[in-house]
């Protein structure tokens, strides 16, 4: 089964082509994948009408590129898959109508993709992992714990209360005149850093529910660069380790939480612990988990970081996922701003005419 994925959520833009075989097991034929970085860099963060435009500049020429790559042409794919959402809505609509375009053209399944869907699944085509597994998501826009039972069988576990975990590493990357995108800035600071030097809050540290919130330690964050103020290059890496230390301390707190939660209150055993999303990416989050995984017994799992960040290839497997289940989607499936991956939990920040705000 060969997929065309394509994926516009957000400032990058990228097409696939994957394989899933009968056995369940996957292969990337091609992934391609352009950023906005420079496009965005002089505003501090993504702008919505240059990501869209930027979308359409380019993801004509990406799926004739990713095609010929993994040297196949329409005739031979079963499906072409594109993330419907979340994500910023013009861009959402940029790559969902190129998709639906070319279903309709070839006679081809329309398979609309939720973009945390297809990071909650990544890990079955990098390492074949088995249902059910404890899935912590952690990307720029959300982060959450989630149970992964099979293919469109998610329950929440615990979401942020207020930023993601991406929004935070970027805020604190403005603060310390880092730039854009923030995440790989502040990991680069803290390398050279004294995580030890600043006394940061732990938050939600040894709370007996699964949620998480980053709004204190960002203030904290705050505070500290106003004292010291103006910033020299050894404090901007102490307050970039201190931060990052922080985050670490404070997931792995609600990550073990949560296997001792499925352990002790559902009897569950035997599932995996798998980390998807950008900001696992970020070395410190994933040895620090890993080494929590250990500690506790659970097979720990994190695909490359190549496809923890936005990309095709994600998107081409979840859509590969739903078609060997026949879950395929009509030409009317719409593009969603907001799309919690959970639709039955109680949002925890409300919700409006868009759904839930996380």
């Amino acid at each position: 089964m060969l997929v065309l994925g394509i994926e516009t959520t957000c400032d990058e833009t990228a097409a696939a082509i994957v394989e899933r075989r009968d056995d369940g097991s996957g292969r990337i034929a091609s992934n391609i994948v352009r950023s906005q970085d420079a496009e965005h860099a002089p505003y501090g963060g993504i702008v919505p009408e240059i990501a869209a435009r930027a979308h359409v500049n380019v993801l004509d020429t990406l799926i004739a590129r990713a095609m010929k790559d993994a040297g196949v042409n329409f005739a031979s794919l079963q499906g072409v898959a594109a993330a419907a959402g979340p994500g910023l809505v013009g861009g959402v609509i940029v790559g969902l109508t190129t998709a639906k375009a070319i279903a309709l053209v070839h006679n081809l399944p329309l398979l609309a993709i939720n973009h945390l869907e297809a990071h909650a699944l990544t890990a079955r085509l990098t390492d074949n992992v088995k249902f059910p597994y404890l899935l912590l998501l952690v990307s720029g826009g959300h982060t959450q714990l989630l149970w992964i039972g099979d293919v469109g069988q998610y329950r929440r576990l615990g979401s942020t209360l207020d930023d993601a975990l991406g929004e935070a590493f970027d805020k604190v990357a403005k603060l310390l005149g880092l730039g854009f995108p923030g995440g790989p800035l502040v990991s680069a600071q803290a390398a050279a850093g004294d995580a030890t030097r600043f006394a940061f809050p732990r938050p939600m540290l040894g709370r007996d529910d699964l949620n998480f919130s980053f709004s204190g330690l960002k203030t904290a964050v705050r505070q500290t660069v106003q004292t010291n103020a103006p910033l020299d290059g050894p404090t901007i890496a102490d307050i970039a380790a201190s931060f990052e230390a922080a985050v670490a301390e404070s997931v792995q707190d609600r990550v073990a939480r949560a296997i001792a939660m499925l352990r002790d209150d559902e009897g569950r055993k035997g599932f995996s612990l798998v980390v998807a999303g950008g900001v696992a990416a970020n070395e410190k989050l994933r040895a620090g988990l890993k080494t929590l995984a250990e500690r506790l017994g659970v097979p720990f799992i994190v695909p490359p970081p190549a496809l923890c960040t936005d990309n095709a290839a994600t998107i081409a497997w979840a859509g590969a996922e739903r078609l060997a289940r026949g879950l395929v989607d009509d030409l009317g499936a719409a593009p969603r701003a907001r799309w919690a991956l959970d639709e039955k939990a109680v949002p925890l920040l409300g919700s409006g005419r868009l759904g839930a705000k996380a």
